[in-house]
Formats: structure tokens, sequence, C-alpha cells
């Protein structure tokens, strides 16, 4: 079979010490019994997709877990070929060397050699081969532990028994296609766990949205009871750096609690939700007001006052769109809000608003940033506005007493469609939107979401 896979040599070669005291075996034991897993037959857990996210979650559970190998394995997928260019190898050579834990690691893996022949240009790395030592291209300033990295898709999923989705959406419907060839001859069906933030727009027959666990669900005919949404609030290297975070999974009760169990470290909490929807869409949403926020930060010089008014105009927006696709959607509130605001103050959708803003990066350089990976918050502005603007979800507007399309009533959603798709505005108009003095307080804009006049269930594919 095509495709390598190394890994890595054991616990002793992570960042931190891996605690043994902390109930990990017993937890995993408990998983085990749970999908009828013999002694000697190994519980198989494959991440699938590098970003930073992704890689931080396979190294969370090769650190708590990696040490068990007659009980588990832990591998991640990532495409091969990717070369790492001179500036990014000079970059990681001096974390390298700033690091003493890491240049000890790599001395005894005999694998320093090859970041000093990189330094001086002799040699190019790839992606697949740091990420076996310990690197995300996406996250070189935070060093992980060493990854089993296998570069053949087929050989990394078809027997896998938990699947972690770490692509990012735009990806998510092509790559589990190609998976669902390799899973015909399965007789059980794997549980998948997504990372993914994002949507898609269908319009036909009927405007709905398409979220990744419905893409993972159409793709492969894996059951949705299978398939789960892990979501913040958190930042992948913090969480890495054992700062203390926490995490929400959600989906059916089944497997949530169990693998909530499963997951949960001292320094990274999880909890379970049954609302995957909201959750989901949240993690869409929150990347494409992050974006909003980064610009705001920087064209006000990080002025607390106009990055407060701009958090009450852009969460009542989620809040409006969030009840336009479920009844009775979890609040906005303690977690779901801690994933916004923390998505909001850092991390690459935010930082991308700000370079934008600055005039540091343009819009030419496409969604994918070296050093960054996919903003996805750009994707989903598009999909949001395309949904939001059919005329055949009209809904009433209180003020002018017409029917509008439901982005009429969300006007930063508008400019930023505007500034990032139609390229019709510069990034300053986003402060004109929240100046505008014919706009409403966001309060009003939450009552009429929780009026519950506008839900549309077909949104989400189901029947009125």
């Amino acid at each position: 079979m095509v495709g390598s896979v190394d890994g890595t040599r054991g616990s002793s070669h992570s960042n931190g010490p891996v605690s043994c005291s902390n109930g990990a075996e017993e937890r995993l034991d408990e998983l085990r019994r749970l999908l009828g897993k013999s002694e000697g037959d190994l519980l198989k857990i494959v991440g699938v997709g590098a970003g930073a996210w992704g890689s931080v979650f396979a190294a969370l559970l090769q650190d708590a877990y990696g040490q068990f190998r007659e009980k588990v394995q832990i591998r991640i997928w990532r495409r091969p070929g990717r070369p790492v260019d001179r500036s990014t190898a000079e970059h990681l050579f001096e974390v390298i060397n700033s690091r003493e834990d890491v240049l000890r690691r790599l001395i005894r893996r005999c694998a320093y050699l090859k970041y000093v022949e990189a330094r001086l240009g002799d040699r190019t790395l790839y992606a697949d081969e740091i990420l076996r030592d310990g690197f995300c291209l996406n996250m070189i300033d935070t060093p992980i532990c060493p990854l089993k990295v296998v570069t053949n898709l087929q050989e990394a999923v078809w027997d896998a028994d938990i699947v972690v989705n770490g692509l990012p959406s735009t990806e998510t419907r092509e790559v589990f296609g190609e998976i669902s060839r390799y899973w015909k001859e399965r007789i059980g069906a794997p549980i998948i766990i997504s990372l993914a933030k994002g949507i898609e727009a269908a319009l036909d027959p009927v405007p709905r949205i398409i979220t990744p666990t419905q893409m993972i669900n159409h793709a492969t005919g894996v059951p949705i009871e299978n398939i789960l949404y892990v979501g913040g609030p958190n930042i992948a290297s913090e969480i890495y750096n054992k700062e203390y975070a926490n995490a929400r999974i959600c989906g059916a009760e089944k497997w949530r609690k169990p693998l909530a169990k499963f997951l949960r470290q001292p320094h990274f909490i999880v909890w379970d939700n049954s609302d995957l929807v909201t959750h989901e869409v949240m993690g869409g949403l929150k990347n494409v007001y992050a974006i909003g926020a980064g610009m705001i930060a920087a064209l006000t010089n990080e002025s607390a006052t106009s990055k407060s008014v701009y958090f009450a105009h852009c969460t009542s927006e989620m809040i409006f769109i969030t009840h336009l696709l479920a009844e009775d959607p979890e609040k906005l509130a303690g977690p779901l809000l801690a994933d916004t605001y923390v998505t909001l103050l850092k991390g690459r959708n935010a930082w991308y608003g700000q370079m934008l803003a600055k005039g540091e990066i343009s819009l030419d350089m496409g969604d994918s940033i070296k050093g960054k990976g996919t903003i996805q918050g750009v994707s989903a502005v598009h999909a949001f506005y395309e949904l939001l603007s059919q005329p055949s979800l009209s809904v009433l507007d209180p003020e002018e007493q017409k029917h509008v399309a439901p982005v009429e009533l969300c006007p930063i959603m508008k400019t930023l469609h505007k500034i990032l798709i139609k390229r019709e505005l510069r990034t300053n108009a986003i402060l004109q939107a929240l100046r505008d003095e014919t706009m409403n307080d966001p309060r009003d804009r939450i009552e009429l979401a929780q009026s519950h006049a506008f839900y549309r269930p077909s949104l989400l594919g189901h029947d009125h």
C-alpha cells in the first residue's frame, strides 16, 4: 500500500510529563468496552486533517493515551508533499533552539540535522515530515508531541474506530466522499468527531443550510447519532500549552457522554450537550463576526468602547440567525457565549480582519494564508449571506411593516459580504455600519428572534 507511516517512540517525547495517575487507563478501558474491543484488539483513532486544532486534538490524545500501546493506536492523516518554505524553516529553527526540551528530543531522535540543513537552504522540509517531529505547519511557535503520520487516506481510515475530522468545512465533503469508498465493506459504522466550523448553503429545491456533520452524514451514510461536534471556548495553541480550557461535545447521548469523559483532562474540561445544530451553526457564525471584530480592533486602535458596541450588535445578529434555524436554540450564554468571545478576541479569523484593515494582507491573497491555514469565516460569510438573502425566506420587518429577506435585518453580515465577497467597500465601512444612526437597539433584534415568528424549519431540511 502506497503511503508512509512514522511515529512516536512513546510518551516520553511529549513536551510535558504525562501523568499516569489521573485515571487515563481506566477511561480508555471503559471506552474500549463500550466499543466492544477485545483484549489485543487495538482501539484505532485517526485524525483527518492536520491544521492547528486537528493536530492539537491528536496530540492531546497521544499525550494522554499513547503510552498504552497494547490498547490504543492514535494516528493523523495529512496530504503528502507540502513543502516548508525557507523563511518558515528559518523560524522553525529558532523555535527549536529556544526550547531545550524540543532540542534534546530532536537530537535523541537523530532528527536535528535536517532542520540545520533546512535553515541553511540545503534541504527542503515537508509538512508531513515535520508533523512527525511535533511541528504543525499552521502553528510553528507551539511544538507538540511527535505524531504517527499517515499520508495514504485509505490506510488511515479503513478500519478506524474513531475518526476526528480536523479538515476545514470547505474540504470536508470532498475528503469524506473519498473516505466513503473505503468504508463500503465495513460492517459497523465508526464514530466521527467533527472539529470543523463553517457551513455551506444549498438553494435547490429549497434554501437550506448544510453543516459539516450533515456533509459527513450525506457523504458516508454514517448515522447522524454516530457523528458529533466538538467546539470551544478555546484556542488550540493555548490548550496544548496546558492553559485551562473548556470544550463541549455535542450530539446523541449514546456517544457524547462517554466521549466527553474520554476526552477530559485536568486542564481540558469537556462538557456534553444535545444541541448539535446550534453549536455547529454558532461555530460557523462566530468566524464570520470574528473577521469584523478584527477590523474594528485595528481601525479603532483597540478601542474597548467600539469593540463592545460591535459585540452587542454581532451577538444580536447571531441570536437572530440561530432562531431562524432552530425553534428553541441553546441560548447564547455560558460556554457558547464564551466560545464566541474568545474567537472575536483571538484567533485566525480575527487576525485576518486586523491584517486586512491594516493593509498588511489583501483579499487577492485568498482565504488560505501561510502559517494560519484556511480562514473559515470568508466562505461562511458567502454561505450565510447567500442563504439569508433568499426572498422565499422573507420575514416581516416590524419597523417598515413589509416583508424582507432575513439578511436585511443583519447589517453587519451585509457589510462584511460587501467588503469580503463583493469587494464593493473598504474595511472602514464596518465602522460606518456600526455608527448608522438608524440602527436599532440590538435588544430589539433579540426580542424579535425570541418571538419564534421567524423560525424556518426548511433551513435545516426539516418539514414544516
